[in-house]
């Protein structure tokens, strides 16, 4: 299965994506912001990123841009998962790098189907 990073500042929004997430079967490293994340993965590469936008220090736009910069990451499916619902924020997500997006709240089908949808493509 594949390794995940997924990035929150709310503990129980990572806790809730690690846990569903682990039971399909994947390895899930988290992050509570921009900054851990962007550090995390200079060091280490990952299958598929899911990241907050609203978080303090580095906002997940920002961080999917830094991210599409580095070695590794040019091609990794990263997909924002935000209580956002504006659509300019989707498509400054899009022109950035981000390839989807998941609304909060959201229930456990849906994002495994994000991410089963998002994997396949990759």
């Amino acid at each position: 299965m594949a390794k995940i990073l997924a990035v929150d500042d709310m503990r129980s929004m990572r806790d809730l994506v690690k846990s569903v997430l682990e039971k399909q079967g994947h390895t899930v490293t988290t992050m509570d912001d921009g900054d851990s994340a962007l550090a995390f993965a200079r060091s280490s590469t990952v299958d598929l990123v899911i990241s907050d936008i609203n978080m303090p220090n580095m906002t997940g736009l920002d961080l999917v841009a830094e991210l599409r910069s580095l070695p590794g990451y040019e091609r990794t499916p990263i997909l924002m998962l935000t209580t956002e619902d504006n659509p300019e924020k989707k498509q400054t997500a899009r022109s950035v790098g981000a390839n989807g997006w998941i609304q909060k709240p959201f229930n456990p089908e849906r994002l495994i189907a994000a991410v089963d949808t998002t994997l396949k493509k990759k």
